[in-house]
């Protein structure tokens, strides 16, 4: 059959126009589509800032021991702002994993699951997240630029430092005690406060750059 267009051409078999002629089909990446982790970070660091708040609080309470604010209202208080927190982060390191794996799958070397699972396991825990952090640092960097881990690895001394002074420090401790745990605690937000901002904004100036993704868009 004769293209309907330029009548000159054999058609392509099951359409009426040639090769030449025929409308390109677009190109779609393989895996997941890319999406905006800003929302998810901002929420994040919101709330990190809020836990940090929290932890300054404590401190307070820890010296001073107001009785408004001493025992076991301020750790209700502390304990359901740090559920939220990490409901909201582990949905924010999903996205930034699945981002990275758009970015470059080549480069994660843990499966996707370990990014919730990896917090829950013992002994585990004390190294899978940051190597899953790493790996999506190095996947949204610039292309050519790889950034540097020194805030990462700030962040997560700070975290396991607080998971052990928590649980050596904590129980029947004193009032010096408990403000060092708490202490940590701060240090460890604030910082973890900076990582969620540096991969959330890499990864967008990554994503807007292009042309590398030229059908996917953040969003």
């Amino acid at each position: 059959m004769i293209c309907a267009s330029c009548h000159s051409n054999e058609a392509v078999t099951g359409e009426t126009r040639c090769a030449r002629c025929a409308p390109a089909v677009p190109f779609v990446p393989p895996g997941p589509p890319l999406r905006s982790p800003v929302g998810l970070g901002q929420a994040t660091v919101v709330l990190l800032g809020l836990v940090g708040a929290g932890d300054a609080v404590a401190i307070w309470a820890d010296l001073a021991r107001p009785s408004v604010l001493a025992g076991p209202v301020l750790d209700i208080a502390q304990g359901v702002l740090l559920l939220a927190t990490a409901v909201v982060y582990l949905c924010w390191l999903w996205r930034v994993r699945v981002n990275a794996e758009v970015f470059d799958a080549s480069s994660q070397s843990k499966a996707r699951w370990w990014t919730v699972g990896g917090w829950f396991i013992p002994f585990v825990n004390f190294w899978f997240p940051r190597r899953i952090v790493l790996d999506a640092w190095d996947a949204s960097a610039p292309q050519g630029r790889p950034s540097g881990h020194g805030l990462v690895d700030l962040w997560w001394t700070a975290w396991v430092a607080g998971l052990i002074a928590d649980r050596l420090l904590r129980v029947e401790a004193g009032a010096g005690m408990l403000a060092v745990v708490d202490g940590i605690d701060l240090v460890a937000a604030v910082l973890a406060a900076g990582v969620v901002l540096r991969l959330t904004r890499m990864q967008n100036e990554k994503a807007l750059r292009g042309p590398s993704l030229p059908s996917v868009a953040v969003g």
